[in-house]
């Protein structure tokens, strides 16, 4: 009896998991609206502008980038300047543009034919003045106590400072890129490397509540052990923006929802309002945000020694071998390091891997030095 019901049990579940479908809620908006991301700064440096198509519901093919367009920025003294189509929907300013706190700047795009010929502006945006990071510093987390002979596991949190003294500053955005080295086990000729990666989290803070702009002790990224990055060396370089105050709505709608979501990138939802329109058309909805901020940076190194950091490269002999000219060198299976002898009865050999990776850094990294990185004397 009891086999039976279990029986009938299974195929109750087997039937309702095959009706399982996914599903896609029917809406009224255009299936594609232009999406615009793009923020220029008072820094000398290119600024991008990237024009691209939104995804329908359902879709997670990658966005579809809007290229042959014309866009161009216009300040409030008249100034214009034309952007240059690097690849297919990404725009990028002349090297002699960089925006001017106290100024307005207006964005303007207009489409291809296959886009519908389209003018498309942006209101104008005024650059706030932002003030320097006064100073970026980590502290040790402990993940796992240390026990007997076990060491522990640490975290590294790492932190930042400002404030503003003139009280102009009250909405701060930042982002970061990091940089760390590491180095292979084996002395091969690509031994020592360097990884970059860039903020995936959106950080923004108000200081509208407080009686001075000032922060302190703001998280700007938290390290695990799960990654080698705290291994050898490690550098952060954080940009610190202004914003005014629609944008940082505009960047806490975007937050809340990816933290719902999962995704920072994904899809911009529609309901989230956008500083553009089309001139054409002004009920038709436009996606994404065209920013302007002054910017501050500051760069931060890590040498400290962090417990419990994983070890990518602790299995990487596989075989050895008695000559160096066995089938599949450098092809399938990469020598690591070889053993000689002084003389009988020794046998020189061979230590090999199959793995790659553990012969050859560049499969992770680059062995061009940052020109900013720093050697420990």
């Amino acid at each position: 009896m009891i086999k039976k019901q279990h029986i009938i049990f299974l195929l109750i579940l087997l039937l309702v998991s095959s009706c399982v479908t996914q599903f896609v809620p029917q809406i009224e908006e255009e299936k594609e609206l232009l999406v615009v991301q793009g923020l220029i700064t008072d820094q000398h440096e290119t600024d991008t502008i990237k024009l691209s198509k939104s995804l329908p519901p359902g879709e997670v093919t990658a966005a579809k980038p809007v290229g042959g367009c014309n866009v161009s920025i216009s300040d409030n003294l008249g100034n214009v300047v034309s952007l240059t189509e690097s690849v297919p929907g990404t725009y990028l300013t002349p090297s002699s543009f960089y925006g001017v706190i106290g100024r307005s700047y207006t964005l303007h795009i207009k489409t291809n034919s296959e886009s519908g010929n389209l003018t498309y502006e942006s209101y104008p945006m005024e650059i706030v003045p932002v003030p320097p990071i006064d100073s970026i510093y980590y502290e040790k987390t402990v993940i796992e106590k240390p026990a007997g002979f076990f060491k522990g596991v640490d975290g590294c949190q790492i932190k930042l400072d400002t404030h503003d003294p003139e009280n102009i500053c009250k909405y701060y955005r930042w982002d970061f890129s990091e940089t760390w080295e590491f180095r292979l086990l084996f002395d091969v000729p690509n031994q020592t490397c360097w990884i970059k990666d860039k903020s995936h989290s959106i950080n923004i803070k108000s200081t509208v509540a407080f009686n001075k702009a000032m922060i302190k002790s703001y998280p700007i990224n938290y390290i695990t052990n799960v990654t080698d990055r705290l291994k050898r060396k490690y550098s952060i370089l954080v940009n610190q923006y202004s914003l005014n105050a629609d944008e940082y709505f505009y960047w806490e709608k975007i937050q809340n929802i990816a933290i719902q979501v999962g995704g920072l990138y994904d899809i911009i939802p529609a309901s989230v309002p956008s500083n553009l329109y089309c001139v054409e058309n002004p009920s038709e909805k436009v996606l994404g945000y065209f920013s302007v901020s002054a910017k501050s940076s500051k760069r931060l190194f890590i040498t400290d020694n962090f417990e419990g950091i994983i070890d990518r490269y602790n299995k990487c002999i596989t075989d050895t071998v008695y000559s160096p000219d066995f089938p599949g060198v450098n092809i399938t299976a990469w020598i690591l390091f070889a053993h000689k002898c002084g003389g009988p009865p020794c046998v020189p050999f061979y230590e090999i891997t199959t793995n790659e990776g553990c012969a050859d850094c560049t499969l992770r990294g680059t062995k061009v030095k940052p020109d900013f990185w720093v050697d420990d004397k």
